[in-house]
């Protein structure tokens, strides 16, 4: 598990750098508008930190996030989800992001003072061992991360844990069809990809 984990981290320090090639999809804003992010908050975001994203899909989409809801990004990487979720939730609300990366939880913080953006906590933690107590999200949010979890069941318990009762998990991810390859299935490397 620590192979994988420190693969992973390899790929997204270099990620926290700029995205741009080196995912098979749009990142940036050109990715943030193939997904259908609302056009009014990606304007109110300066370009620097829209080019930091590299989201596979759209989490606000699944459903409502209200004024002074409770939220946690599960793998926030740069941060556009945080403040995604900040303009939704807003002032009132409380915005978290954990990330494994040191280098993505800098560049979250960076970007959110560069947008102005107070109130959101962001700290460096695995999916597995999420630091916060039982039922305190409304929502938890992930983008691209749950299939980087070496042990998916106790992440959904995790996330389950500390979803408040009727919470929400909103999540986009990419998922294998068919066989993983013999070659790669004992590949740390295959696992930040």
């Amino acid at each position: 598990m620590q192979k994988i984990r420190r693969a992973i981290r390899e790929k997204y320090a270099s990620v926290s750098q700029s995205p741009a090639g080196k995912f098979l999809y749009p990142t940036g804003r050109a990715g943030a508008e193939a997904l259908g992010y609302d056009l009014s908050i990606m304007q109110s975001a300066p370009p620097e930190f829209l080019n930091s994203f590299c989201g596979v899909g759209n989490p606000f989409f699944l459903g409502e996030i209200s004024a002074g809801s409770a939220v946690l990004d599960l793998g926030c990487g740069a941060g556009f989800d945080l403040f995604v979720a900040r303009r939704l939730t807003g002032a009132g609300g409380r915005v978290y992001g954990i990330d494994l990366t040191e280098e993505m939880v800098d560049r979250a913080r960076e970007n959110l003072d560069l947008a102005g953006v107070a109130g959101v906590e962001v700290i460096i933690v695995h999916s597995e061992d999420i630091p916060y107590p039982d039922d305190t999200f409304d929502v938890v949010i992930s983008n691209g991360v749950i299939n980087l979890s070496p042990c998916k069941q106790t992440c959904f318990k995790e996330i389950r844990r500390v979803l408040k009762p009727g919470g929400r998990l909103q999540f986009a991810d990419v998922v294998l069809e068919g066989e993983l390859p013999a070659a790669l299935a004992g590949s740390a490397e295959a696992w930040s990809q």
